[in-house]
């Protein structure tokens, strides 16, 4: 069980540069139906298939995240009637985890044409990046596409001699969509504007439920000088799927429960945590409250379902929902209830319908108030921090052309974390495990504590193993899909805040707080005060999912 990143090397904390991940537990054979799982994504005038097998070209141990160096691959064996687009890069300090595309010319020549000729964009001739014990040299190519085409990746060698026309496929501009730096991968510097060398991951620029452009894996290398006027030129184009509204290589009903079968997460809460998940259902029927401007005294039960609640319309402050009025119901409530809890999974094609992301949302009566760390001294921050209502999410990416899972993002306050496969800890197979923070619900991939401020001031996010797990493959439903005919819960359109909103002045909270301090603590509980985001001095429950802006678009 557990993590399956190899161990690291204890001097040098790099691993072996062949090291390759593999997820726990082998992949069943996906239900039947479809294009999904299929190894290939038709679009439209060109076929693709994902890559993931490779030959190393050259490798640099210095450079790079925690300067440990790059690895430069080419995509091996790739089948026939298929061609490259690029070759692929990934930093030393994680495991090889990667794919390109390939791509099968479908328009009778006229989609895929040899570049007509190379750049050499960089050599580690004379470079200070250079291996001191290598015999090799790297290069780097830019192709140079016909008129009208474009390319998509670079070409690696260890040879100064270019390298042949055929070797690499420009593609048909019309097949073709803008892109955008994604992450630092190796070089000189850790941003896209570093002088010298820096190879960096790239990605469609426009991502969502509705964008077209389909990531090709390949990397973007550029040399930035003193002379440059424009940055923000980039050399290489992404793919585009002309076959997008289909989504004929989606999942279907059946293979989605698979997939969450293989992957769903074992979300696991701190030992202390109080405000647990619940179901929406329960929630309804334990007594939770639909109110109306202007009727304030006289609010309204909500059915189990959510079949009263207003439907569409603007977040424009005419309904809110709140806990029950009766002490014994509100306590019951805000606890929530773990054991009949259900999640809801919103299923989202992504990467020009490459990829499926299965969001899983996770919701909470309550949120719970925060805890200042002051230096060694830890401060209970009262009210601040609590809210009625609360939505959590995990999103799982997974691959159209094989079902591999290939990154998964955890949601965190305002923002959150994607990580690649290899850093995720698995469980019981291929489950992604996952921390919900203490009292806030804001989820990691691993137990400690995360501060939200600066140095050792600030606000405490502590997670941990305990026996308070919520499987979430063991109660969820499918409330969206983009790609099926899904009845949505009433509730999944209600458009309104998930809880009151009630305002705290600073003369009150953080000044009761400031009363009880003395020293250095006040004056470190001030210094806290300045960088706090202003919605801690307020409780304001959240919208629901559909609300957010990664229900259409990608996670950032």
């Amino acid at each position: 069980m557990g993590n399956c990143i190899p161990s690291l090397d204890k001097e040098r904390k790099t691993l072996p540069i062949d090291t390759i991940f593999k997820l726990p537990s082998s992949l069943p054979n996906w239900p039947p139906g479809g294009e999904f799982g299929s190894g290939y994504v038709d679009l439209e005038g060109l076929k693709v298939c994902q890559i993931v097998t490779f030959n190393k070209v050259w490798a640099v141990d210095k450079g790079g995240p925690d300067n440990l160096g790059a690895t430069f691959y080419e995509p091996s064996p790739i089948p026939d009637g298929f061609s490259m687009f690029g070759c692929y890069c990934q930093p030393n300090n994680q495991p090889h985890f990667g794919w390109v595309l390939a791509g099968k010319d479908k328009n009778n020549g006229q989609t895929l044409k040899n570049p007509i000729d190379y750049t050499l964009v960089w050599s580690s001739e004379s470079s200070k990046l250079k291996n001191k014990n290598s015999i090799d040299d790297g290069y780097i190519w830019l192709p140079i596409p016909p008129e009208g085409y474009k390319a998509l990746g670079h070409v690696v060698t260890t040879s100064p001699e270019k390298p042949s026309f055929d070797k690499i496929q420009c593609v048909q501009s019309g097949f073709t969509d803008k892109l955008e730096v994604e992450s630092w991968i190796w070089g000189e510097g850790t941003t896209s504007n570093a002088y010298g060398i820096n190879v960096h991951s790239i990605r469609p620029q426009e991502r969502g439920i509705k964008a077209q452009g389909v990531s090709v894996g390949t990397f973007l290398a550029r040399i930035k000088s003193d002379q440059d006027d424009d940055s923000n030129t980039l050399s290489l184009a992404c793919l585009k799927n002309n076959k997008f509204g289909t989504f004929s290589s989606m999942p279907s009903l059946g293979q989605i429960q698979a997939l969450f079968e293989q992957y769903s997460p074992l979300i696991y809460f701190h030992p202390k945590e109080k405000y647990l998940p619940s179901s929406v259902n329960w929630y309804f029927a334990n007594g939770a409250l639909l109110y109306q401007k202007g009727q304030e005294s006289n609010p309204s039960c909500i059915e189990p379902n959510g079949s009263n609640l207003p439907q569409g319309g603007p977040n424009d402050g005419a309904y809110w929902l709140d806990l029950p009025t009766d002490a014994k119901d509100k306590e019951k409530a805000i606890k929530g209830d773990l054991l009949n809890s259900e999640v809801y999974l919103h299923i989202k094609p992504m990467l020009g319908a490459t990829f499926t992301d299965i969001a899983v949302w996770i919701f909470h009566p309550f949120n719970g108030p925060g805890t200042a760390k002051l230096g060694l001294i830890d401060v209970p921050l009262g009210k601040i921090g609590e809210h009625i209502g609360d939505w959590e999410h995990v999103t799982l990416r997974i691959s159209n052309f094989n079902g591999v899972l290939h990154k998964v993002y955890l949601s965190e306050h305002s923002g959150g974390t994607w990580l690649n496969a290899p850093l995720v800890e698995f469980q019981t197979g291929n489950k992604v495990v996952a921390y919900s923070s203490l009292n806030g619900h804001a989820i990691y991939p691993k137990p400690g504590l995360v501060l939200q401020g600066t140095g050792d001031i600030g606000i405490r996010n502590d997670a941990a193993k305990s026996n308070l797990v919520l499987d979430c493959g063991e109660n969820y439903s499918v409330v969206a899909a983009e790609n099926l005919e899904i009845i949505e819960p009433p509730w999944l359109n209600y458009t309104r805040e998930w809880g009151p909103k009630i305002s705290y002045t600073r003369g009150n909270e953080v000044k009761r707080i400031e009363s009880l301090l003395k020293g250095n603590l006040k004056a470190a509980f001030e210094k806290l005060v300045k960088v706090l985001p202003n919605e801690v001095y307020g409780e304001e429950g959240p919208t629901g999912p559909k609300m957010k802006g990664n229900w259409n678009g990608d996670e950032v």
